[in-house]
């Protein structure tokens, strides 16, 4: 571990992660990434799920590790644990009892079984932060529903404003109902740790990811319950600003954003139109939303007559953002990412390297670094029970031996 990176922000702050593929271990990595001692717990029958998912990188022996288990499970240690194992489940409780944050993302009553819900877990710790991951919360009709990603986008109505408009719905590429609900769990522990510095009491904390996509989804339903109609899919374009969309051009497609009237009357300037600036349809963006599709047909057939780029350097030297719509190859090789210093090489344990895009964010006084490669399965089994424990044969050692107030 460098020297700027001896006390980073959550430096000291034990975590236990309890759960598995996306939206556990993200909450987990953000902790970790900034400096927490992350304890990934796993079964031994091949622990997390995504730890089979391709890219599968292979040294040169054969063994493969998934690149994208570790895209979300860097800076974090691995313990497996059998919770049938009356031993092993002995082992977490005595961890549990020395933590600062539980993460779980367990259907809603399957830890119960094992005295791991919170009311049971509280009794040995009662400053515990305890953050419960679950498709629909603990609590409601859909509580013991199954919940993927997609299935939640579904259910929450993202899909419905996602895709063309009069198209099929259309799921986002990117996870996000995994990935939000996570970055509100990591804000949610934060203040729940606010909270025990204060009054050294511990919280629950139940989150969900229909509530979290809901919560994101601010502007549509407020929409609905403003005017009585729900929003609909626009395909790239916005339902109260034109030009704000993605165009055609002569060999690729991009997007201007003209979000006031000054950047419209830019936009007219630089496609030639000036008369546009003055017509009653187009003269406020009130105006220039409803129209949209009017505004859209004289527009389209004007930046087919250039290239992308053209139409790219006219936007920027006027200050009308814009942007090419790039693949992943294109911004990860684009010279302004390149410069934000967030690519990061990783390490795997099978001795093949991989990147990936590191803690994004800029604070001073802290400088990210990978300091903990992804783990194998149970790797630090001993390391942990030493450290965190105290004890170097968990048979000679019992919960009952423990300070619980320390």
């Amino acid at each position: 571990m460098s020297d700027h990176y001896q006390n980073p922000p959550l430096s000291g702050l034990k975590v236990i992660e309890f759960g598995q593929v996306a939206a556990g271990p993200f909450t987990g990595m953000l902790l970790g990434d900034l400096g927490a001692d992350v304890v990934k717990i796993e079964r031994p029958d091949g622990g997390d799920a995504m730890r089979l998912w391709p890219p599968l990188l292979e040294n040169e022996e054969g063994e493969n590790f998934s690149g994208n288990f570790a895209s979300l499970n860097r800076n974090k240690r691995s313990v497996m644990i059998d919770l049938y194992n009356s031993a092993d489940l002995e082992k977490l409780k005595c961890m549990i009892a020395e933590a600062d944050v539980f993460i779980e993302n367990y259907r809603p009553g399957i830890l119960r079984k094992f005295d791991l819900d919170y009311e049971s877990v509280k009794k040995m710790n009662s400053k515990l932060v305890y953050c419960s991951i679950s498709g629909f919360g603990q609590n409601g009709p859909y509580s013991n529903k199954g919940a993927f990603d997609v299935t939640i986008q579904a259910m929450s109505g993202l899909m419905s404003v996602t895709g063309e408009e009069h198209g099929p719905a259309v799921k986002a590429g990117i996870p996000v109902g995994d990935f939000v609900t996570a970055l509100y769990g990591a804000y949610c522990i934060m203040v729940g740790l606010s909270n025990v510095a204060r009054s050294k009491e511990g919280t629950y904390i139940d989150c969900s990811m229909l509530g979290s996509l809901l919560g994101i989804s601010a502007l549509q339903t407020s929409e609905y319950y403003g005017t009585g109609n729900s929003p609909k899919a626009l395909g790239s374009a916005h339902p109260r600003n034109a030009p704000y969309q993605g165009y055609a051009s002569k060999d690729r497609h991009f997007v201007i954003a003209a979000g006031n009237d000054k950047l419209w009357k830019s936009v007219c300037q630089i496609v030639d139109k000036c008369e546009l600036a003055n017509d009653e349809r187009f003269s406020s963006q009130v105006l220039r939303a409803k129209n949209q599709k009017e505004l859209s047909a004289i527009l389209q057939p004007i930046f087919l007559t250039a290239t992308a780029e053209e139409w790219l350097e006219k936007f920027d030297h006027a200050g009308v953002p814009c942007a090419p719509i790039n693949d992943f190859e294109e911004i990860l090789k684009d010279s302004h990412v390149t410069s934000m210093n967030i690519i990061k090489e990783t390490k795997l344990p099978n001795g093949t390297t991989t990147k990936d895009i590191g803690f994004p964010i800029k604070m001073s006084n802290f400088n990210f670094e990978i300091f903990r490669n992804a783990p194998k399965l149970g790797e630090h089994n001993d390391e942990v029970f030493e450290e965190w424990l105290g004890i170097k044969n968990f048979n000679l050692y019992r919960r009952g031996n423990i300070d619980h107030n320390r």
